[in-house]
């Protein structure tokens, strides 16, 4: 049987752009417009300077954020989403949309907890 999922098709490489526990968020967090580190920072509360610094210069290598230096004393540096990760936010906030509704039922350290629908209560079923 030949394999009908590929570890190198779109769907993957995709989810591996954005995978981690930082790259969504501060995706998300450049939604509003261009923001400096610092501002980033304040914005996303847990997160490193070396980590956001590492995400940052990921996103900017996989074409989804820009860098802009500006030459001015003291040197300023702020970073904005380039048009394919103002598209990523579609899927990212259709995600965040549905950990609002399932985010209380996922697995924790203390074991699976089967999904329900949060409209009626019933066991969530597969399409």
């Amino acid at each position: 049987m030949e394999p009908r999922f590929f570890s190198d098709c779109q769907a993957r490489v995709a989810a591996d752009l954005i995978s981690g526990r930082w790259p969504m968020v501060v995706l998300y967090s450049l939604a509003g417009g261009a923001a400096r580190p610092g501002e980033l920072r304040r914005q996303i509360g847990g997160i490193s300077q070396k980590v956001l610094t590492e995400t940052l210069r990921r996103l900017e290598h996989n074409g989804l954020v820009e860098r802009h230096r500006y030459a001015e004393a003291p040197p300023r540096v702020e970073y904005s989403l380039t048009t394919a990760g103002k598209d990523l936010l579609v899927p990212i906030r259709a995600l965040g949309d549905w950990a609002d509704v399932y985010a209380n039922q996922l697995p924790t350290d203390n074991g699976p907890t089967p999904l329900t629908n949060p409209r009626d209560g019933q066991p969530a079923t597969r399409n």
